[in-house]
């Protein structure tokens, strides 16, 4: 069991793991020449290529999966894992029953979608967060002009 674990350090200490916040990017470099990325679960973290090599990893889930980047002959550059750990802020969760709704409170609460939460907590938080996207867009039909 120790080897195990003194063999995780190792791979982290190398820099083979990158680790993110659910809901959270994170910048990482890798070789100019890469072409092609295969992510294991897309599920876990979201990885896409920037020029440069540059490539933007987002926890999407929480859990571990990986990242292969190939260069246009198909060998394989890198292979790392991606670690995906809960959210980095405060967060509050409230049981009613069986459903759950949780909250960030960086410093007051206030509503957040966690993977996890009830079904119909987690629909009308993203439902609200979508309607706020679209008027900050232009997409509502009011602009607060005064006459």
């Amino acid at each position: 069991m120790l080897m195990l674990f003194a063999g995780l350090t190792a791979a982290n200490a190398d820099g083979d793991t990158i680790a993110v916040s659910v809901d959270q990017a994170k910048l990482v470099k890798l070789p100019n020449r890469v072409a092609t990325l295969v992510v294991g679960n897309p599920l876990i973290a979201d990885v896409t290529l920037q020029s440069g090599g540059m490539i933007v990893v987002t926890g999407k889930g929480y859990g571990a999966t990986n990242v292969i980047a190939m260069d246009r002959a198909g060998d394989i550059l890198v292979d790392r894992t991606i670690l995906v750990s809960g959210p980095a802020d405060k967060i509050v969760t409230i049981y009613r029953g069986v459903d759950r709704e949780s909250y960030s409170c960086m410093p007051g609460c206030e509503r957040r979608a966690t993977l996890g939460d009830s079904e119909k907590y987690f629909k009308s938080v993203l439902d609200q967060a979508g309607t706020m996207s679209k008027e900050v867009a232009g997409g509502g039909g009011t602009t607060g002009k005064a006459n």
